[in-house]
């Protein structure tokens, strides 16, 4: 019986998140920075010839489910990540057992779910010997997650977490673009320092946040379509600032960023949210966002250095949870699990 494991880093979008869904690309060009750290996402597979059965076992939702026949992979809710990556690979003279679980909880604005199927992208195409490029990679994990399952969304997760580190990404109608950034390590260090991660306490489905964006940007909603140019805009001067090491102006481009995200649709934020960042700007939090598409998740805060642990202390009062987190350099990783050899008699 052969294991094999693979981990894909989560990310944290500083700019851009939303331009990177259709139709906006496709129409106006989409523009994210974001960059990878070090919260992963596991998956690991053991497997033998014959049988083909697949047993998932995920430890973030206490599911544990057995698939004898490809018929048996219907999409209803639970697993379904796994489901349509077992679609695409899995073959009936194997039988497989695979193990999930993430550093981060799920629906938290971490792009957890892309960066999952990520990794069980690498692991089985480890396990099968498929090749693939790292842009082959992200896009199959694309092509898996937004065109078979379904799952609204945009393209940013997949690619953080098949490439890694920092990466300014540009999304058009024809190709993804990723263009590593070489990040100076003292402006590196400065910013993980000047950044706070706060668990706001709440998940949520993104999923219909998504939705009700892309059709207001459909109906040319003048608000949607002016907060994605924004966004957009704000990508390429937050890209400027890390590059240049200009870290003072971060805190004001993120607070733009956020003020440009609350008008791509209803249920970005919410009165709780809301009273936790501003607390945290009293505090001295320059600027900040959510992570992800809204409506809860972590809120990413840019600190007055002074004042860093008068936010912690404000933010926690509010009701959130400081995270401590590095930034990752790697993406996506697989590897064979090696057994140690048996004593000898």
């Amino acid at each position: 019986m052969e294991i094999l494991r693979a981990k894909a880093p989560l990310r944290i979008s500083f700019a851009g998140g939303g331009t990177d869904v259709s139709p906006y690309p496709e129409e106006r060009g989409g523009a994210v920075l974001n960059a990878t750290i070090d919260k992963f996402a596991y998956a690991t597979l053991r497997a033998q010839t014959g049988g083909g059965t697949a047993r998932v076992r995920s430890l973030d939702f206490d599911l544990d489910a057995t698939f004898r026949t490809p018929q048996e992979l219907v999409y209803n809710g639970e697993l379904d990540l796994v489901k349509a990556v077992l679609k695409h690979f899995h073959r009936t003279d194997h039988e497989v057992e695979v193990f999930l679980h993430s550093d981060a909880p799920p629906r938290t604005g971490l792009g957890s779910s892309s960066t999952l199927t990520v990794a069980l992208v690498a692991l089985f195409g480890r396990y099968l010997k498929q090749p693939m490029t790292t842009y082959e990679l992200a896009e199959l994990a694309y092509q898996i997650e937004r065109v078979e399952l379904g799952d609204p969304g945009g393209r940013q997760d997949q690619y953080a977490a098949a490439f890694g580190g920092f990466n300014f990404m540009e999304f058009t109608k024809d190709a993804t673009v990723v263009n590593p950034l070489r990040i100076d390590p003292e402006v590196r260090n400065e910013l993980a320092y000047r950044l706070m991660l706060c668990f706001t306490g709440a998940t949520r489905y993104s999923g219909t946040l998504i939705e009700t964006q892309t059709q207001a940007y459909r109906d040319r909603n003048v608000d949607t379509v002016e907060g994605l140019d924004e966004a957009k805009r704000l990508a390429s001067d937050m890209k400027k600032a890390l590059l240049t090491g200009d870290l003072d102006a971060m805190g004001g481009l993120l607070h733009r960023g956020w003020e440009a995200k609350k008008r791509f649709t209803a249920g970005v934020t919410n009165p709780e949210i809301d009273a936790l960042y501003e607390h945290a700007r009293a505090a001295g939090a320059l600027g900040g966002k959510l992570t992800g598409a809204g409506g809860g998740g972590y809120l990413l805060l840019f600190c007055d250095f002074q004042r860093r642990q008068e936010v912690a202390k404000a933010v926690t009062k509010s009701g959130g949870r400081p995270v401590d987190f590095a930034f990752a350099p790697e993406g996506v990783e697989s590897w064979v699990v090696r057994s140690a050899p048996a004593p000898r008699s």
